[in-house]
């Protein structure tokens, strides 16, 4: 048991063994669509968070957005899933990255219940986070759940899989992070630049530590529901 969770710590303090790397060419085909599609989805998402809860465009918007992290990182080059060893002597496996996900997404989906319990007692945080879960109450509750989900899939297959790939030997974990926090910042609201930061860090460990974005798919997804359905309580 102590030898497993060493292996567990190790993996998960150190890149993936055999990561694969780009050719230069297919480095630069990242740049080049990273660069193209990080404007337009910074243009898209300022736009459709600015716009006020209930408008008629911000279905749309979001859906776009989605849509323009997955074209862009599609487009960009192969996107792989990864994988994850649980245990000494083990080899790393698609299912065991899934449980990664899935557990690192319950832990930090409940450091932010516990940050948003404080959060509340701060006006001027909480009216900002007020600010994005009203977007929650309107229209179906179904549909904004698949529009929250389905982008934090789409993020991370941009940000975790083409950024990261873009730049991998170049301090990947921090550039993939502060291009997810500066695009995230283009809503015009600190506290979601603030949980991309969060995120976007974890995320990019788990992207490491299994060379690829499922674990940060499961991550994301797993927090994403937690915050659309434990946060708007809180600060009701």
């Amino acid at each position: 048991m102590t030898s497993d969770l060493a292996t567990i710590a190790q993996r998960l303090t150190a890149p993936a063994p055999a990561t694969r790397l780009d050719t230069p060419d297919g480095v630069r085909r990242r740049r080049v669509v990273v660069g193209v599609f990080l404007v337009i989805g910074a243009v898209i998402l300022g736009f459709s968070l600015s716009a006020e809860p209930g408008a008629a465009s911000f279905v749309p918007m979001t859906v776009g957005l989605a849509a323009t992290w997955l074209i862009g990182g599609f487009l960009s080059g192969p996107i792989h899933l990864g994988g994850f060893g649980w245990r000494s002597g083990g080899s790393a496996s698609v299912g065991g990255a899934t449980v990664l996900g899935l557990v690192v997404g319950l832990a930090v989906g409940a450091a932010f219940v516990v940050g948003a319990l404080i959060t509340r007692e701060i006006p001027a945080l909480a009216s900002l986070v007020s600010e994005v879960l009203a977007f929650r109450d309107e229209g179906s509750l179904i549909l904004i759940t698949a529009i929250t989900l389905g982008n934090g899939l789409a993020e991370e297959i941009f940000f975790r899989g083409a950024v990261y790939s873009a730049v991998q030997k170049h301090r990947p974990m921090i550039w993939s992070t502060v291009l997810y926090a500066l695009v995230t910042l283009a809503s015009g609201n600190v506290m979601l630049g603030f949980a991309a930061v969060i995120l976007g860090s974890v995320c990019a460990v788990l992207r490491r530590s299994t060379d690829g974005v499922l674990a940060p798919i499961c991550t994301h997804v797993v927090w994403g529901a937690i915050v659309l359905f434990c946060l708007p309580p809180i600060f009701g």
